[in-house]
């Protein structure tokens, strides 16, 4: 559930039949973006059938070149243009409210993403013929190293019992060649946020991104209301799209760090159920510390002070997500939920040494 302050109320953009309407509209949320664009968008706009897809650019206050390239550029792409930077989540939210519901589908498409030839259909006949899924991503592989999986989406999400996420092809620092193993369509905990397609009332019915995580880890909290709700969400590697990744927050960047970790907190006091929230939480103290900690002998200070400075605003901020958690809880109908790893991510992977989602089943 949504209680952004920020938000406002906008006048939808009219379905725009004759630039590609088609059931779906992908909305490409661009920040300072104009080098990815020049990179990627040819690919979406030359492999993405005009009766399929309606492809738009939403602006997130760039102050770069982008309107300018958008324009000179990619004239006969739809642009919405935001006041400011709302960061990704409440940028979605602003533009999709723009987007209105005239849509079946929205897909959440970075400007990172190379999209081949045939990417769309195949996600969006497995919605057409099963009603029962909310929301779903292709196989995302890097596209630096386009052998393998990429690292925030892979081949489908998955989140551990104390809330450590990982996908079919990537845990942790590991990241799996694509040799075939996950090429059949699985239910996941979440969908990557890189390349996410989701039931455009269904978004709304949930709340859609929550606007005061700004970034990161925003797509699982989404998921695990959906999922809590009884929501499928799957994963079709029968569609393949090249992800960069990284492109706004390096890796060890201290504000990715930050909202890391402060998201995290949030997304598992949102959704946890009440028997397990007060366990959990305590574990992640520990394990919080125990990684400040790693950051600390690494030489890395800045990412040391982000953890605590993330959990110092988790425990300000907390009372603000009171109502949203009563109202997810309220909601749910699944639980436990079958996706979430029932055990500790960390003990498969550092003292069992199970270095690859297959191993982790095992």
């Amino acid at each position: 559930m949504n209680n952004n302050k920020n938000s406002k109320v906008t006048t939808p953009l009219p379905h725009r039949e004759g630039l590609g309407g088609g059931s779906c509209s992908i909305v490409i949320l661009n920040y300072n973006g104009a080098q990815m664009l020049r990179r990627f968008l040819p690919s979406v706009m030359a492999h993405t059938p005009r009766d399929l897809a309606h492809i738009i650019v939403a602006d997130n206050g760039s102050t770069d070149d982008s309107l300018t390239v958008l324009s000179e550029e990619f004239p006969t792409v739809e642009v919405i243009s935001l006041d400011q930077n709302y960061g990704f989540a409440e940028g979605y939210n602003q533009a999709l409210r723009r987007v209105g519901t005239s849509y079946d589908y929205y897909f959440l498409l970075n400007s990172d993403v190379e999209t081949p030839e045939g990417w769309l259909q195949p996600l969006l006949d497995y919605m057409a013929t099963h009603p029962d899924v909310a929301a779903c991503q292709p196989k995302l592989r890097a596209e630096h190293t386009r052998s393998h999986f990429e690292y925030a989406g892979a081949a489908g999400g998955y989140i551990d019992y104390l809330g450590y996420p990982f996908c079919r092809g990537r845990l942790f620092e590991t990241v799996e060649e694509d040799k075939g193993q996950y090429d059949t369509v699985a239910d996941v905990f979440w969908a990557t946020g890189a390349a996410f397609l989701i039931r455009s009332n269904v978004y709304w019915e949930v709340g859609g991104l929550d606007g005061r995580f700004f970034a990161h880890q925003e797509e699982i909290d989404l998921c695990w209301r959906l999922r809590s709700r009884g929501f499928r969400i799957v994963c079709i590697p029968q569609s393949v799209v090249y992800h960069v990744g990284g492109g706004t927050l390096p890796k060890e960047n201290p504000r990715k760090t930050f909202l890391n970790f402060r998201n995290n907190l949030l997304l598992l006091y949102k959704n946890l159920p009440e028997r397990r929230l007060r366990r959990v939480m305590f574990l992640r103290f520990w394990l919080d510390a125990l990684a400040s900690l790693v950051f600390l002998l690494k030489g890395e200070r800045r990412s040391f002070c982000a953890v605590w400075s993330a959990r110092h605003e988790f425990c300000r901020i907390k009372k603000d997500f009171a109502a949203d958690r009563a109202a997810n809880l309220s909601a749910s109908v699944l639980d436990p939920i079958p996706e979430q790893y029932p055990a500790s991510l960390l003990v498969g992977y550092h003292l069992k040494r199970k270095h690859t989602y297959s191993d982790l089943l095992r």
